[in-house]
């Protein structure tokens, strides 16, 4: 029987465009008893939804399972170029150049002191 559907989860298109930018499964060990789909579909709830790991619901594979591919795929970089790939995808489709030639970074972005003026630089009472 088929799990329940979820907001944050995946179309049939938004999974083929996906798919191909996941890492396949490592050669020898263990294979991998997960659904993939699932996996990317559990990490996207998590996200969306800002819930724990823990927290994760009973229909999604185990939390730690989804956890473990998570962080292996933030450590070898998995996300970073899945980022890159689907903001090139997107760009190009709207007709820019593939890579962004500008950014722009307002004060809101950029965390700067606690306390800024005369206040940062006086030094403190005895």
């Amino acid at each position: 029987m088929p799990r329940r559907r979820y907001p944050s989860d995946l179309t049939d298109a938004q999974w083929r465009t996906v798919e191909p930018l996941i890492p396949p499964a490592k050669p020898g060990g263990r294979p991998r008893s997960a659904d993939v789909r699932e996996i990317v579909d559990a990490i996207l709830y998590v996200a969306r939804n800002g819930t724990t790991w823990r927290a994760l619901p009973h229909d999604y594979p185990p939390w730690r399972t989804v956890y473990h591919y998570f962080r292996a795929w933030r450590l070898d970089g998995t996300w970073e170029r899945m980022h890159d790939a689907l903001r090139d995808r997107t760009r190009q489709a709207a007709g820019r150049a593939a890579s962004p030639s500008a950014a722009v970074i307002d004060s809101q972005s950029v965390k700067t002191t606690e306390k800024g003026g005369s206040a940062a630089t006086t030094p403190a009472r005895r």
